[in-house]
């Protein structure tokens, strides 16, 4: 049986995979917004990776167009024109797992967060891509069972970190138990330690409470997560739960677990009253930086500070998030690593 192995986020990457916002998503009110902010994530990850960007087809030369306005280099951006419902990459991309050197994409199904939103082109786009030679010879493996990326973490050392409010979410795989669940997780990334967590909740987040934007494994056995420090805020009392069960938990060695606290942002709203879902915690990591949320907080400066003691010795870069927030995601939900191989020859 193949001895596949899903990489941590701070081992080498090859690319980035982004979806673009377009006016046939949920962006359309929002477009002049956000698409400003894509050039400009744009212009930073491609000084430490590629970027593969699936774009509606007839806008290709018109975001061509403009990112070589910008100057931005080219080269390292791959251009790939494929139909979407939305842009959250983070988890209708491919889970990129390692047999040796050899990288083999996992294509899980993809159901819009338990039915929530349309997702029949977002679950094409993987197959999509790989069928018109966006990764050039590698292999590509269908999953028969829905997974998100932004659904688990790991550690590439054999842990696995995840919520069972999500993961065990009838509306993802009605019928399988924990126990199954759990045994799929360990064969299809080679984890020998599933760890789960029973508590933690963003308001007004569609993903059923997504790891990624509660907490995240870091180099060197560290855990940032979210903590909320205000008795009168209602996640109090659940963050402050997932944090007892975090100070709890040791890796597939056994060992435990250093935690960095994130600060709280505080209540972050929508122009129509809505709480949305800030965090700190859903960062992307990529060849020795970490790109980190900023919502015009207060808070924003420390999550900065707080990012850097869990990634001594990377750049840190705030990017500005508000815009994203408006539709419940963030910078890692938008974003796909693809790691050492899918590109290129690591020899």
């Amino acid at each position: 049986m193949p001895q596949f192995r899903l990489p941590a986020e701070w081992e080498p990457q090859d690319a980035v995979l982004l979806t673009w916002p377009h006016g046939d998503s949920d962006w359309a009110p929002l477009l002049d917004e956000v698409i400003p902010l894509y050039e400009g994530l744009v212009t930073v990850i491609a000084d430490y990776a590629d970027l593969i960007i699936v774009v509606p087809e007839q806008e290709l030369d018109a975001i061509q167009s403009r990112l070589e306005a910008m100057n931005v280099p080219m080269d390292s951006v791959h251009l790939r024109p494929a139909p979407s419902n939305d842009t959250w990459a983070r988890d209708h991309g491919p889970l990129t797992v390692l047999e040796g050197e050899r990288p083999v994409l996992l294509d899980f199904q993809f159901n819009g967060w338990g039915g929530k939103f349309a997702h029949d082109l977002d679950n094409g786009i993987t197959e999509r891509l790989h069928r018109d030679g966006a990764f050039p010879e590698v292999a590509l493996e269908r999953q028969d069972w829905v997974l998100e990326g932004g659904s688990i973490e790991v550690d590439g050392r054999g842990t696995l970190l995840t919520t069972e409010v999500c993961l065990l979410n009838e509306n993802r795989n009605p019928g399988l138990s924990r126990e199954a669940i759990e045994m799929r997780l360990k064969e299809a990334f080679r984890v020998r330690k599933v760890n789960w967590l029973k508590h933690g909740h963003l308001e007004g987040d569609d993903t059923d409470s997504h790891i990624d934007t509660l907490a995240r494994l870091c180099p060197n056995n560290v855990i940032a997560y979210v903590q909320c420090d205000d008795p009168e805020d209602s996640h109090y009392a659940e963050l402050k739960a997932m944090e007892a069960e975090l100070a709890l938990m040791t890796d597939a060695d056994g060992e435990p677990y250093q935690l960095v606290p994130l600060p709280w942002p505080g209540a972050v709203h929508s122009d129509d009253g809505r709480r949305l879902p800030a965090t700190y915690a859903n960062f992307l990591i990529i060849n020795g930086a970490v790109l980190v949320p900023q919502y015009d907080c207060p808070s924003d400066e420390q999550a900065l500070e707080q990012v850097m003691q869990a990634f001594p010795g990377y750049h840190i870069f705030g990017i500005p998030c508000s815009v994203l927030i408006e539709q419940g995601g963030s910078l890692h939900c938008i974003t796909m690593q693809l790691p050492e191989g899918v590109l290129y020859d690591p020899a």
